[in-house]
């Protein structure tokens, strides 16, 4: 299995990623008997007649929430859990090797960010950090250790040793800053401090009020960020509990794709047929990081991709639990 792991990263054209998504869709067709059940179900037995990335059936991204979703039989090295109100069922997304996801956040990032040595991380997550097994706090983590940052990039509600620190910064380096944070701790720190930090700071939303604050559309929470901190724009990070690859946007909601991952939009009323350029649909993830759980996830986000390859994500299906990272509706 090192061999299809190895290619997950040596993908360089859309044809190679569509010929290795279904040497994994087959992997995970025989080893991973929940997504075996499902396709069973669906009558998609075998990999003859899956013979194109959209022909692969996406499993519901809820049966996170209901099975053990694994790949082959192993020991968990971590479990990733989504937020969730008491009594509600969260997903959990079992990993079977740390050093993978890793290496897929680092391989996505430096594809867009460049050397992440070059930043210092800085993070406002609360209500990340005040509960157990958040795959966005391991994110940031990860990115502070690699940019010889260290965990003290954390700030919780010290807005003041935040500001503080973003001067320090500014001053004594010539790196860039990125400040990764949920959206409602952002739109507090921007009521407080209104400076024009300039274009060495990068302030990234990863989405969420968590009942915080009045709900507002993406463009209203961007344009008081910029205002507040002198930025152009404001960047975004799409992903999930349940993913190990991000995509990123540098402004206005569009999102490019890492190169372990792929959106297709799915027809909104018939899940199993897709949709062309420029058609509003719901939203399906290939994740060739997901290895060892499953590669190609039904989510219950609406969006769009646009010809060049970018998407937008405009909302969420009625009756879908709210997810704190990340959605910003675009109204």
């Amino acid at each position: 299995m090192i061999g299809l792991e190895e290619k997950l990263f040596r993908v360089t054209s859309n044809a190679e990623f569509e010929k290795t998504a279904l040497e994994v869709f087959e992997f995970q067709r025989v080893n991973n008997p929940i997504y075996k059940k499902y396709l069973d179900f669906l009558g998609k037995r075998g990999i003859e007649e899956v013979v194109s990335l959209e022909k692969i059936p996406f499993m519901p991204v809820e049966f996170f929430k209901l099975f053990s979703v694994k790949t082959t039989d192993f020991s968990s090295e971590a479990v990733f859990t989504s937020s969730g109100t008491t009594g509600q069922n969260v997903s959990k997304h079992h990993v079977k090797k740390l050093a993978l996801y890793y290496k897929s956040l680092s391989y996505g990032f430096e594809k867009f960010y460049g050397n992440i040595g070059d930043y210092k991380i800085l993070a406002l997550l609360p209500s990340y950090l005040e509960r157990q097994g958040s795959s966005l706090v391991l994110m940031v983590e990860r990115l502070m250790e690699l940019s010889k940052n260290g965990a003290e990039g954390f700030y919780l509600y010290d807005f003041e040793g935040l500001d503080r620190k973003i001067e320090e910064v500014l001053v004594k380096t010539d790196k860039k800053i990125l400040l990764i944070g949920v959206t409602f701790a952002l739109l507090d720190y921007a009521e407080k401090f209104k400076k024009n930090y300039g274009d060495r700071l990068i302030i990234m939303e990863t989405g969420g009020m968590k009942g915080r604050r009045k709900e507002l559309v993406r463009e209203e929470v961007h344009e008081i960020l910029c205002n507040s901190f002198g930025v152009k724009t404001v960047h975004s990070e799409y992903g999930m509990t349940e993913l190990l690859s991000q995509a990123y946007s540098f402004g206005s909601g569009i999102y490019r794709e890492t190169p372990t991952m792929r959106v297709i939009i799915r027809d909104a009323l018939n899940p199993l047929e897709t949709v062309g350029a420029e058609t509003t649909g719901g939203i399906n993830v290939v994740d060739l990081a997901n290895i060892y759980s499953c590669s190609f996830i039904q989510t219950q986000d609406l969006g769009i991709k646009h010809s060049d390859g970018t998407f937008e994500v405009k909302g969420r299906f009625d009756n879908s639990d709210v997810r704190g990272c990340n959605l910003m509706y675009a109204g």
